[in-house]
């Protein structure tokens, strides 16, 4: 089997899943298929590593979690503005698509981004957390408290008495 079907066969094996973490991740769908498609495009630019790779899967999760961060510094003005209220995502702004899903992409978005990753690979993506911990180099310990500080932020954010400010707190967790 030659580079080009190699790379279409994981294209479509991983491409949905892809797509639903790196979404999760930046809160974006139109973001996430772009950042996608970047790492598979590189991929077929140059598939050397990725076909020396000992488990596809988690060769693209990780490049896509780095096009994802990469794209996400550059629209860190955009983000700022989203916390901070003065733009507003709401379920009219993203057309076929849930009010409950748009307020958890909003909440989700109000994570720091380091914890942002933990939750969406363990709970979107249903990582195990070994398997997080390894895809980010970082301690499962370290996953297991940024989890914990994630899930108790969201319950906050998605609850009906949640005010809309952000406090330092979540921003640095």
């Amino acid at each position: 089997m030659d580079a080009e079907d190699s790379v279409r066969q994981a294209y479509e094996a991983y491409y949905q899943r892809l797509v639903t973490q790196i979404a999760g991740l930046v809160g974006d769908l139109a973001e996430a298929e772009d950042a996608v498609h970047e790492v598979f495009a590189r991929v077929l630019g140059s598939p050397k590593s990725f076909l020396h790779a000992d488990d596809a899967e988690r060769w693209l999760r990780v490049a896509a979690l780095n096009v994802a961060r990469t794209r996400y510094r550059r629209r860190w003005l955009f983000d700022r503005l989203v916390r901070s209220g003065r733009v507003e995502i709401t379920p009219a702004a993203v057309p076929g698509v849930s009010g409950d899903r748009v307020a958890l992409l909003a909440a989700l978005r109000r994570l720091a981004p380091p914890t942002r990753e933990v939750v969406v690979l363990h709970h979107l993506a249903d990582l195990p957390v070994t398997e997080v911990a390894a895809t980010l180099d970082l301690p499962v310990g370290t996953v297991k408290a940024r989890l914990s500080r994630g899930r108790a932020a969201l319950a906050r954010f998605l609850s009906d008495d949640e005010p809309v400010l952000v406090t330092e707190e979540v921003r640095h967790a």
